[in-house]
């Protein structure tokens, strides 16, 4: 059984209904598939935002819970981590460095093909070189800051808006969206059986 973990900011909004639609579309694939969500910039217990709430309702789905916040526990029952944006990402990685292997975006991880999946390593790549690079007080060359840009132009974007405190509009949207990736998700994961 795949076990994973959909993370987002607060985990009121984004993945939240990630975790309820894959529920769903799971069980109506007869996948079994266990799956949590949590977020890296949260407490434990917040109410799930009525707007997504009702987003699932649309959807005939009801979802129990509140928001939980991103633990090593969780992390290490994972066998496949998506975040809702590159910046969850840097963030979950950040402070689990052990989770490289498993960790994308969720768009990333359902709309990948092998060289677009080697440009997004390499970029990575890049920008803990970077990272490195500032704390000790050096700069990236030349070279790698063009070959930064390079990529960062040609990736396109593997973020799902956040729509707190937007409409209730803007909520559907945001579901459709992530319930589009997540038929791509399944479909990818049937293929891998």
């Amino acid at each position: 059984m795949k076990r994973i973990l959909f993370i987002c900011t607060g985990n009121t909004c984004r993945s939240p209904m990630a975790e309820a639609i894959l529920h769903r579309l799971a069980h109506q694939r007869r996948m079994t598939i266990a799956v949590r969500s949590a977020g890296v910039s949260t407490v434990d217990g917040l109410p799930v935002s009525s707007n997504a709430l009702n987003a699932l309702r649309e959807r005939g789905i009801e979802h129990k819970g509140s928001s939980k916040a991103l633990t090593a526990e969780a992390v290490e029952w994972a066998d496949l981590i998506l975040t809702m944006t590159a910046a969850h990402k840097r963030d979950l990685l950040h402070y689990f460095p052990e989770a490289v292997d498993k960790t994308f975006t969720l768009k990333e991880f359902a709309y990948q093909d092998e060289t677009l999946l080697g440009d997004i390593l390499e970029l990575e790549g890049l920008y803990t070189e970077m990272q490195m690079k500032s704390a000790l007080g050096q700069q990236l060359t030349a070279e790698e800051r063009q070959r930064l840009l390079e990529l960062e132009k040609k990736i396109p974007s593997f973020d799902i808006a956040d729509p707190f405190g937007g409409s209730q509009s803007v909520y559907n949207s945001c579901s459709a969206e992530i319930e589009e990736a997540l038929h791509k998700l399944l479909d990818k994961l049937a293929n891998r059986r």
